[in-house]
């Protein structure tokens, strides 16, 4: 392509189906804890870093940096342990990434997740070497909605926002997209309702749904 494109994967709810992990894993680490964490509260803030959670939700009761590192580490551990038990491969995940690095597109990864995280998911797929950029969490001051996470990535392939797609499966991750200037493909994966992801550009319920020539109609469009 004459002009480089890129394509921006999540990768929560994306390239993995993590979401009952991530929900056992905070069950698991507020347990330890004494802590408490509604379904309502994991569905609100999904998505968003381990650590702005941990403030947001527990402020007053985990009150210094050290005890919300210690925390969100341990969760973390949880979840990884959960997640080699049963990795839960998103369908299509493979195919597609192989199609856009053979039909010439830059691809990244944009993710609120520690990266041990991101890199076990990337080594399950045996795909870390397509990607040209890698952002997780440790990289970025603040989360999304914000859009550092994608404008980190879209400046380490050397691509302009307004030739990213990003792929998300959060509300937040729509929004800031968007926010970044890049256009927005959202995944209806679990515990997220068509509804909530009206603001992408496109959404969809399989990434089967994708190829390359309908992600570049979606960059070439108005």
């Amino acid at each position: 392509m004459a002009t480089p494109q890129a394509v921006i994967f999540d990768v929560d709810g994306v390239l993995v189906d993590s979401y009952q992990a991530h929900y056992e894993s905070w069950q698991l680490a507020c347990r330890e804890s004494g802590l408490d964490m509604t379904r309502d509260q994991f569905v609100a803030t999904f998505g968003r870093t381990s650590r702005e959670i941990i403030v947001d939700l527990w402020g007053s009761q985990v009150a210094t940096p050290i005890a919300v590192a210690e925390l969100d580490d341990r969760k973390e551990v949880l979840f990884r342990e959960l997640l080699n038990r049963d990795f839960p491969l998103m369908e299509g995940a493979a195919d597609l990434i192989d199609a856009l690095h053979q039909a010439g597109f830059r691809l990244a990864v944009g993710s609120s997740g520690p990266p041990d995280n991101v890199h076990l998911v990337l080594d399950r797929l045996q795909r870390r070497a397509r990607f040209h950029g890698i952002v997780t969490g440790i990289d970025v001051q603040r989360g999304k909605p914000d859009p550092q996470v994608f404008l980190l990535g879209a400046e380490r392939i050397g691509v302009a926002p307004p030739q990213c797609v990003v792929i998300e499966d959060a509300p937040a991750g729509v929004a800031a997209a968007h926010a970044g200037g890049m256009k927005c493909i959202a995944l209806a994966s679990t515990g997220r309702m068509r509804e909530s992801l009206v603001a992408a550009d496109l959404v969809i319920d399989s990434l089967r749904e994708l190829d390359p020539v309908r992600i570049a109609r979606l960059l070439a469009a108005e």
